[in-house]
């Protein structure tokens, strides 16, 4: 009896790691609704009929209740597809208007997806701006399809999503910290999915100027990250730098380790040599060691 009891309770958790907690729901939604094709593009991130489906909300459900965790996993992907909440084809665009918001992706994104059918625009650092529509418990992609049949263009989708973006989150904390060298950051934690894509706030530059100085620079090495930067001393911005390529290379959802220039006539992709930074490349996560990470949020 104790071993059926253990046996009972090991199938009842979910895997801790992100990834193998995204495996184990993919395999559970290919064997709850065949039909679909499911496939694992991210450390969190499904894409299912060609939609891409985010976890992270289910994760941190699972991880408040771990002792039920796949009966929450399990009501939680029957509820969302006999719902048909992943079928957003035939929604009006008055309906998801207000609930249209932007994201930063890298270019890569369409080595497994087709660039054709992802309404996006193209941004900086070999970036792009995509669109999704939030749902309560899930954010799903805009296609091209949905755009043509709204009638709108990806152009007057960006204008959509950049105003509900600034209407989101009016006012959100920013942490303000002066480093050893006399630099100086800003740091955006709201962990709402949107803290890289702040990068494309009206009023971010009216709102650290008179912090960072005229000309600043912006670093999103995942989709969880932002940090506004000084533009020197040049010590400050390259042990920075280094923060920004250890972090693209160990969170989930990676966006670029470039930095972003911001003025005031808009955002651009900042050249590092120009601000006396050496560009560290062809490096992996195996290339950072224990003794920088006790140093890396002495910002």
């Amino acid at each position: 009896m104790g071993k059926a009891a253990d046996e009972g309770s090991a199938m009842a958790h979910m895997p801790k790691e992100l990834n193998k907690f995204a495996e184990q729901v993919a395999a559970m939604l290919r064997r709850l609704q065949p039909e679909y094709a499911v496939k694992l593009i991210g450390t969190s991130e499904l894409l299912v009929d060609g939609r891409r489906l985010d976890l992270d909300n289910l994760y941190r459900m699972v991880s408040h209740d771990e002792m039920r965790g796949q009966e929450i996993v399990e009501h939680y992907l029957e509820q969302l597809f006999s719902d048909d909440s992943i079928d957003q084809s035939d929604m009006s665009f008055d309906l998801v208007r207000s609930r249209i918001m932007p994201r930063i992706q890298p270019e890569s994104i369409f080595e497994h997806l087709s660039r054709e059918l992802v309404a996006h625009v193209p941004f900086v650092n070999n970036t792009v701006i995509v669109f999704v529509t939030d749902l309560p418990n899930m954010t799903v992609s805009i296609t091209t399809e949905q755009m043509i049949r709204w009638g709108i263009t990806a152009e007057e989708l960006e204008e959509i999503a950049r105003e509900n973006l600034d209407c989101y989150t009016p006012q959100f904390d920013m942490q303000f910290v002066e480093s050893k060298e006399g630099g100086q950051a800003a740091i955006i934690g709201e962990q709402d999915g949107y803290d890289a894509a702040r990068v494309l706030l009206s009023g971010l530059y009216n709102s650290l100027v008179d912090r960072l100085g005229p000309d600043f620079l912006v670093a999103i090495p995942a989709r969880d990250m932002f940090v506004a930067l000084s533009a020197g001393p040049s010590p400050f911005l390259q042990r920075l730098h280094r923060r920004v390529v250890q972090d693209y290379n160990r969170l989930p959802y990676p966006i670029t380790d470039e930095l972003f220039l911001v003025t005031r006539d808009g955002v651009a992709g900042a050249v590092l040599e120009d601000f006396g930074v050496q560009k560290l490349e062809g490096i992996g996560p195996e290339a950072f060691d224990e003794g920088y990470d006790e140093d890396r949020d002495a910002a």
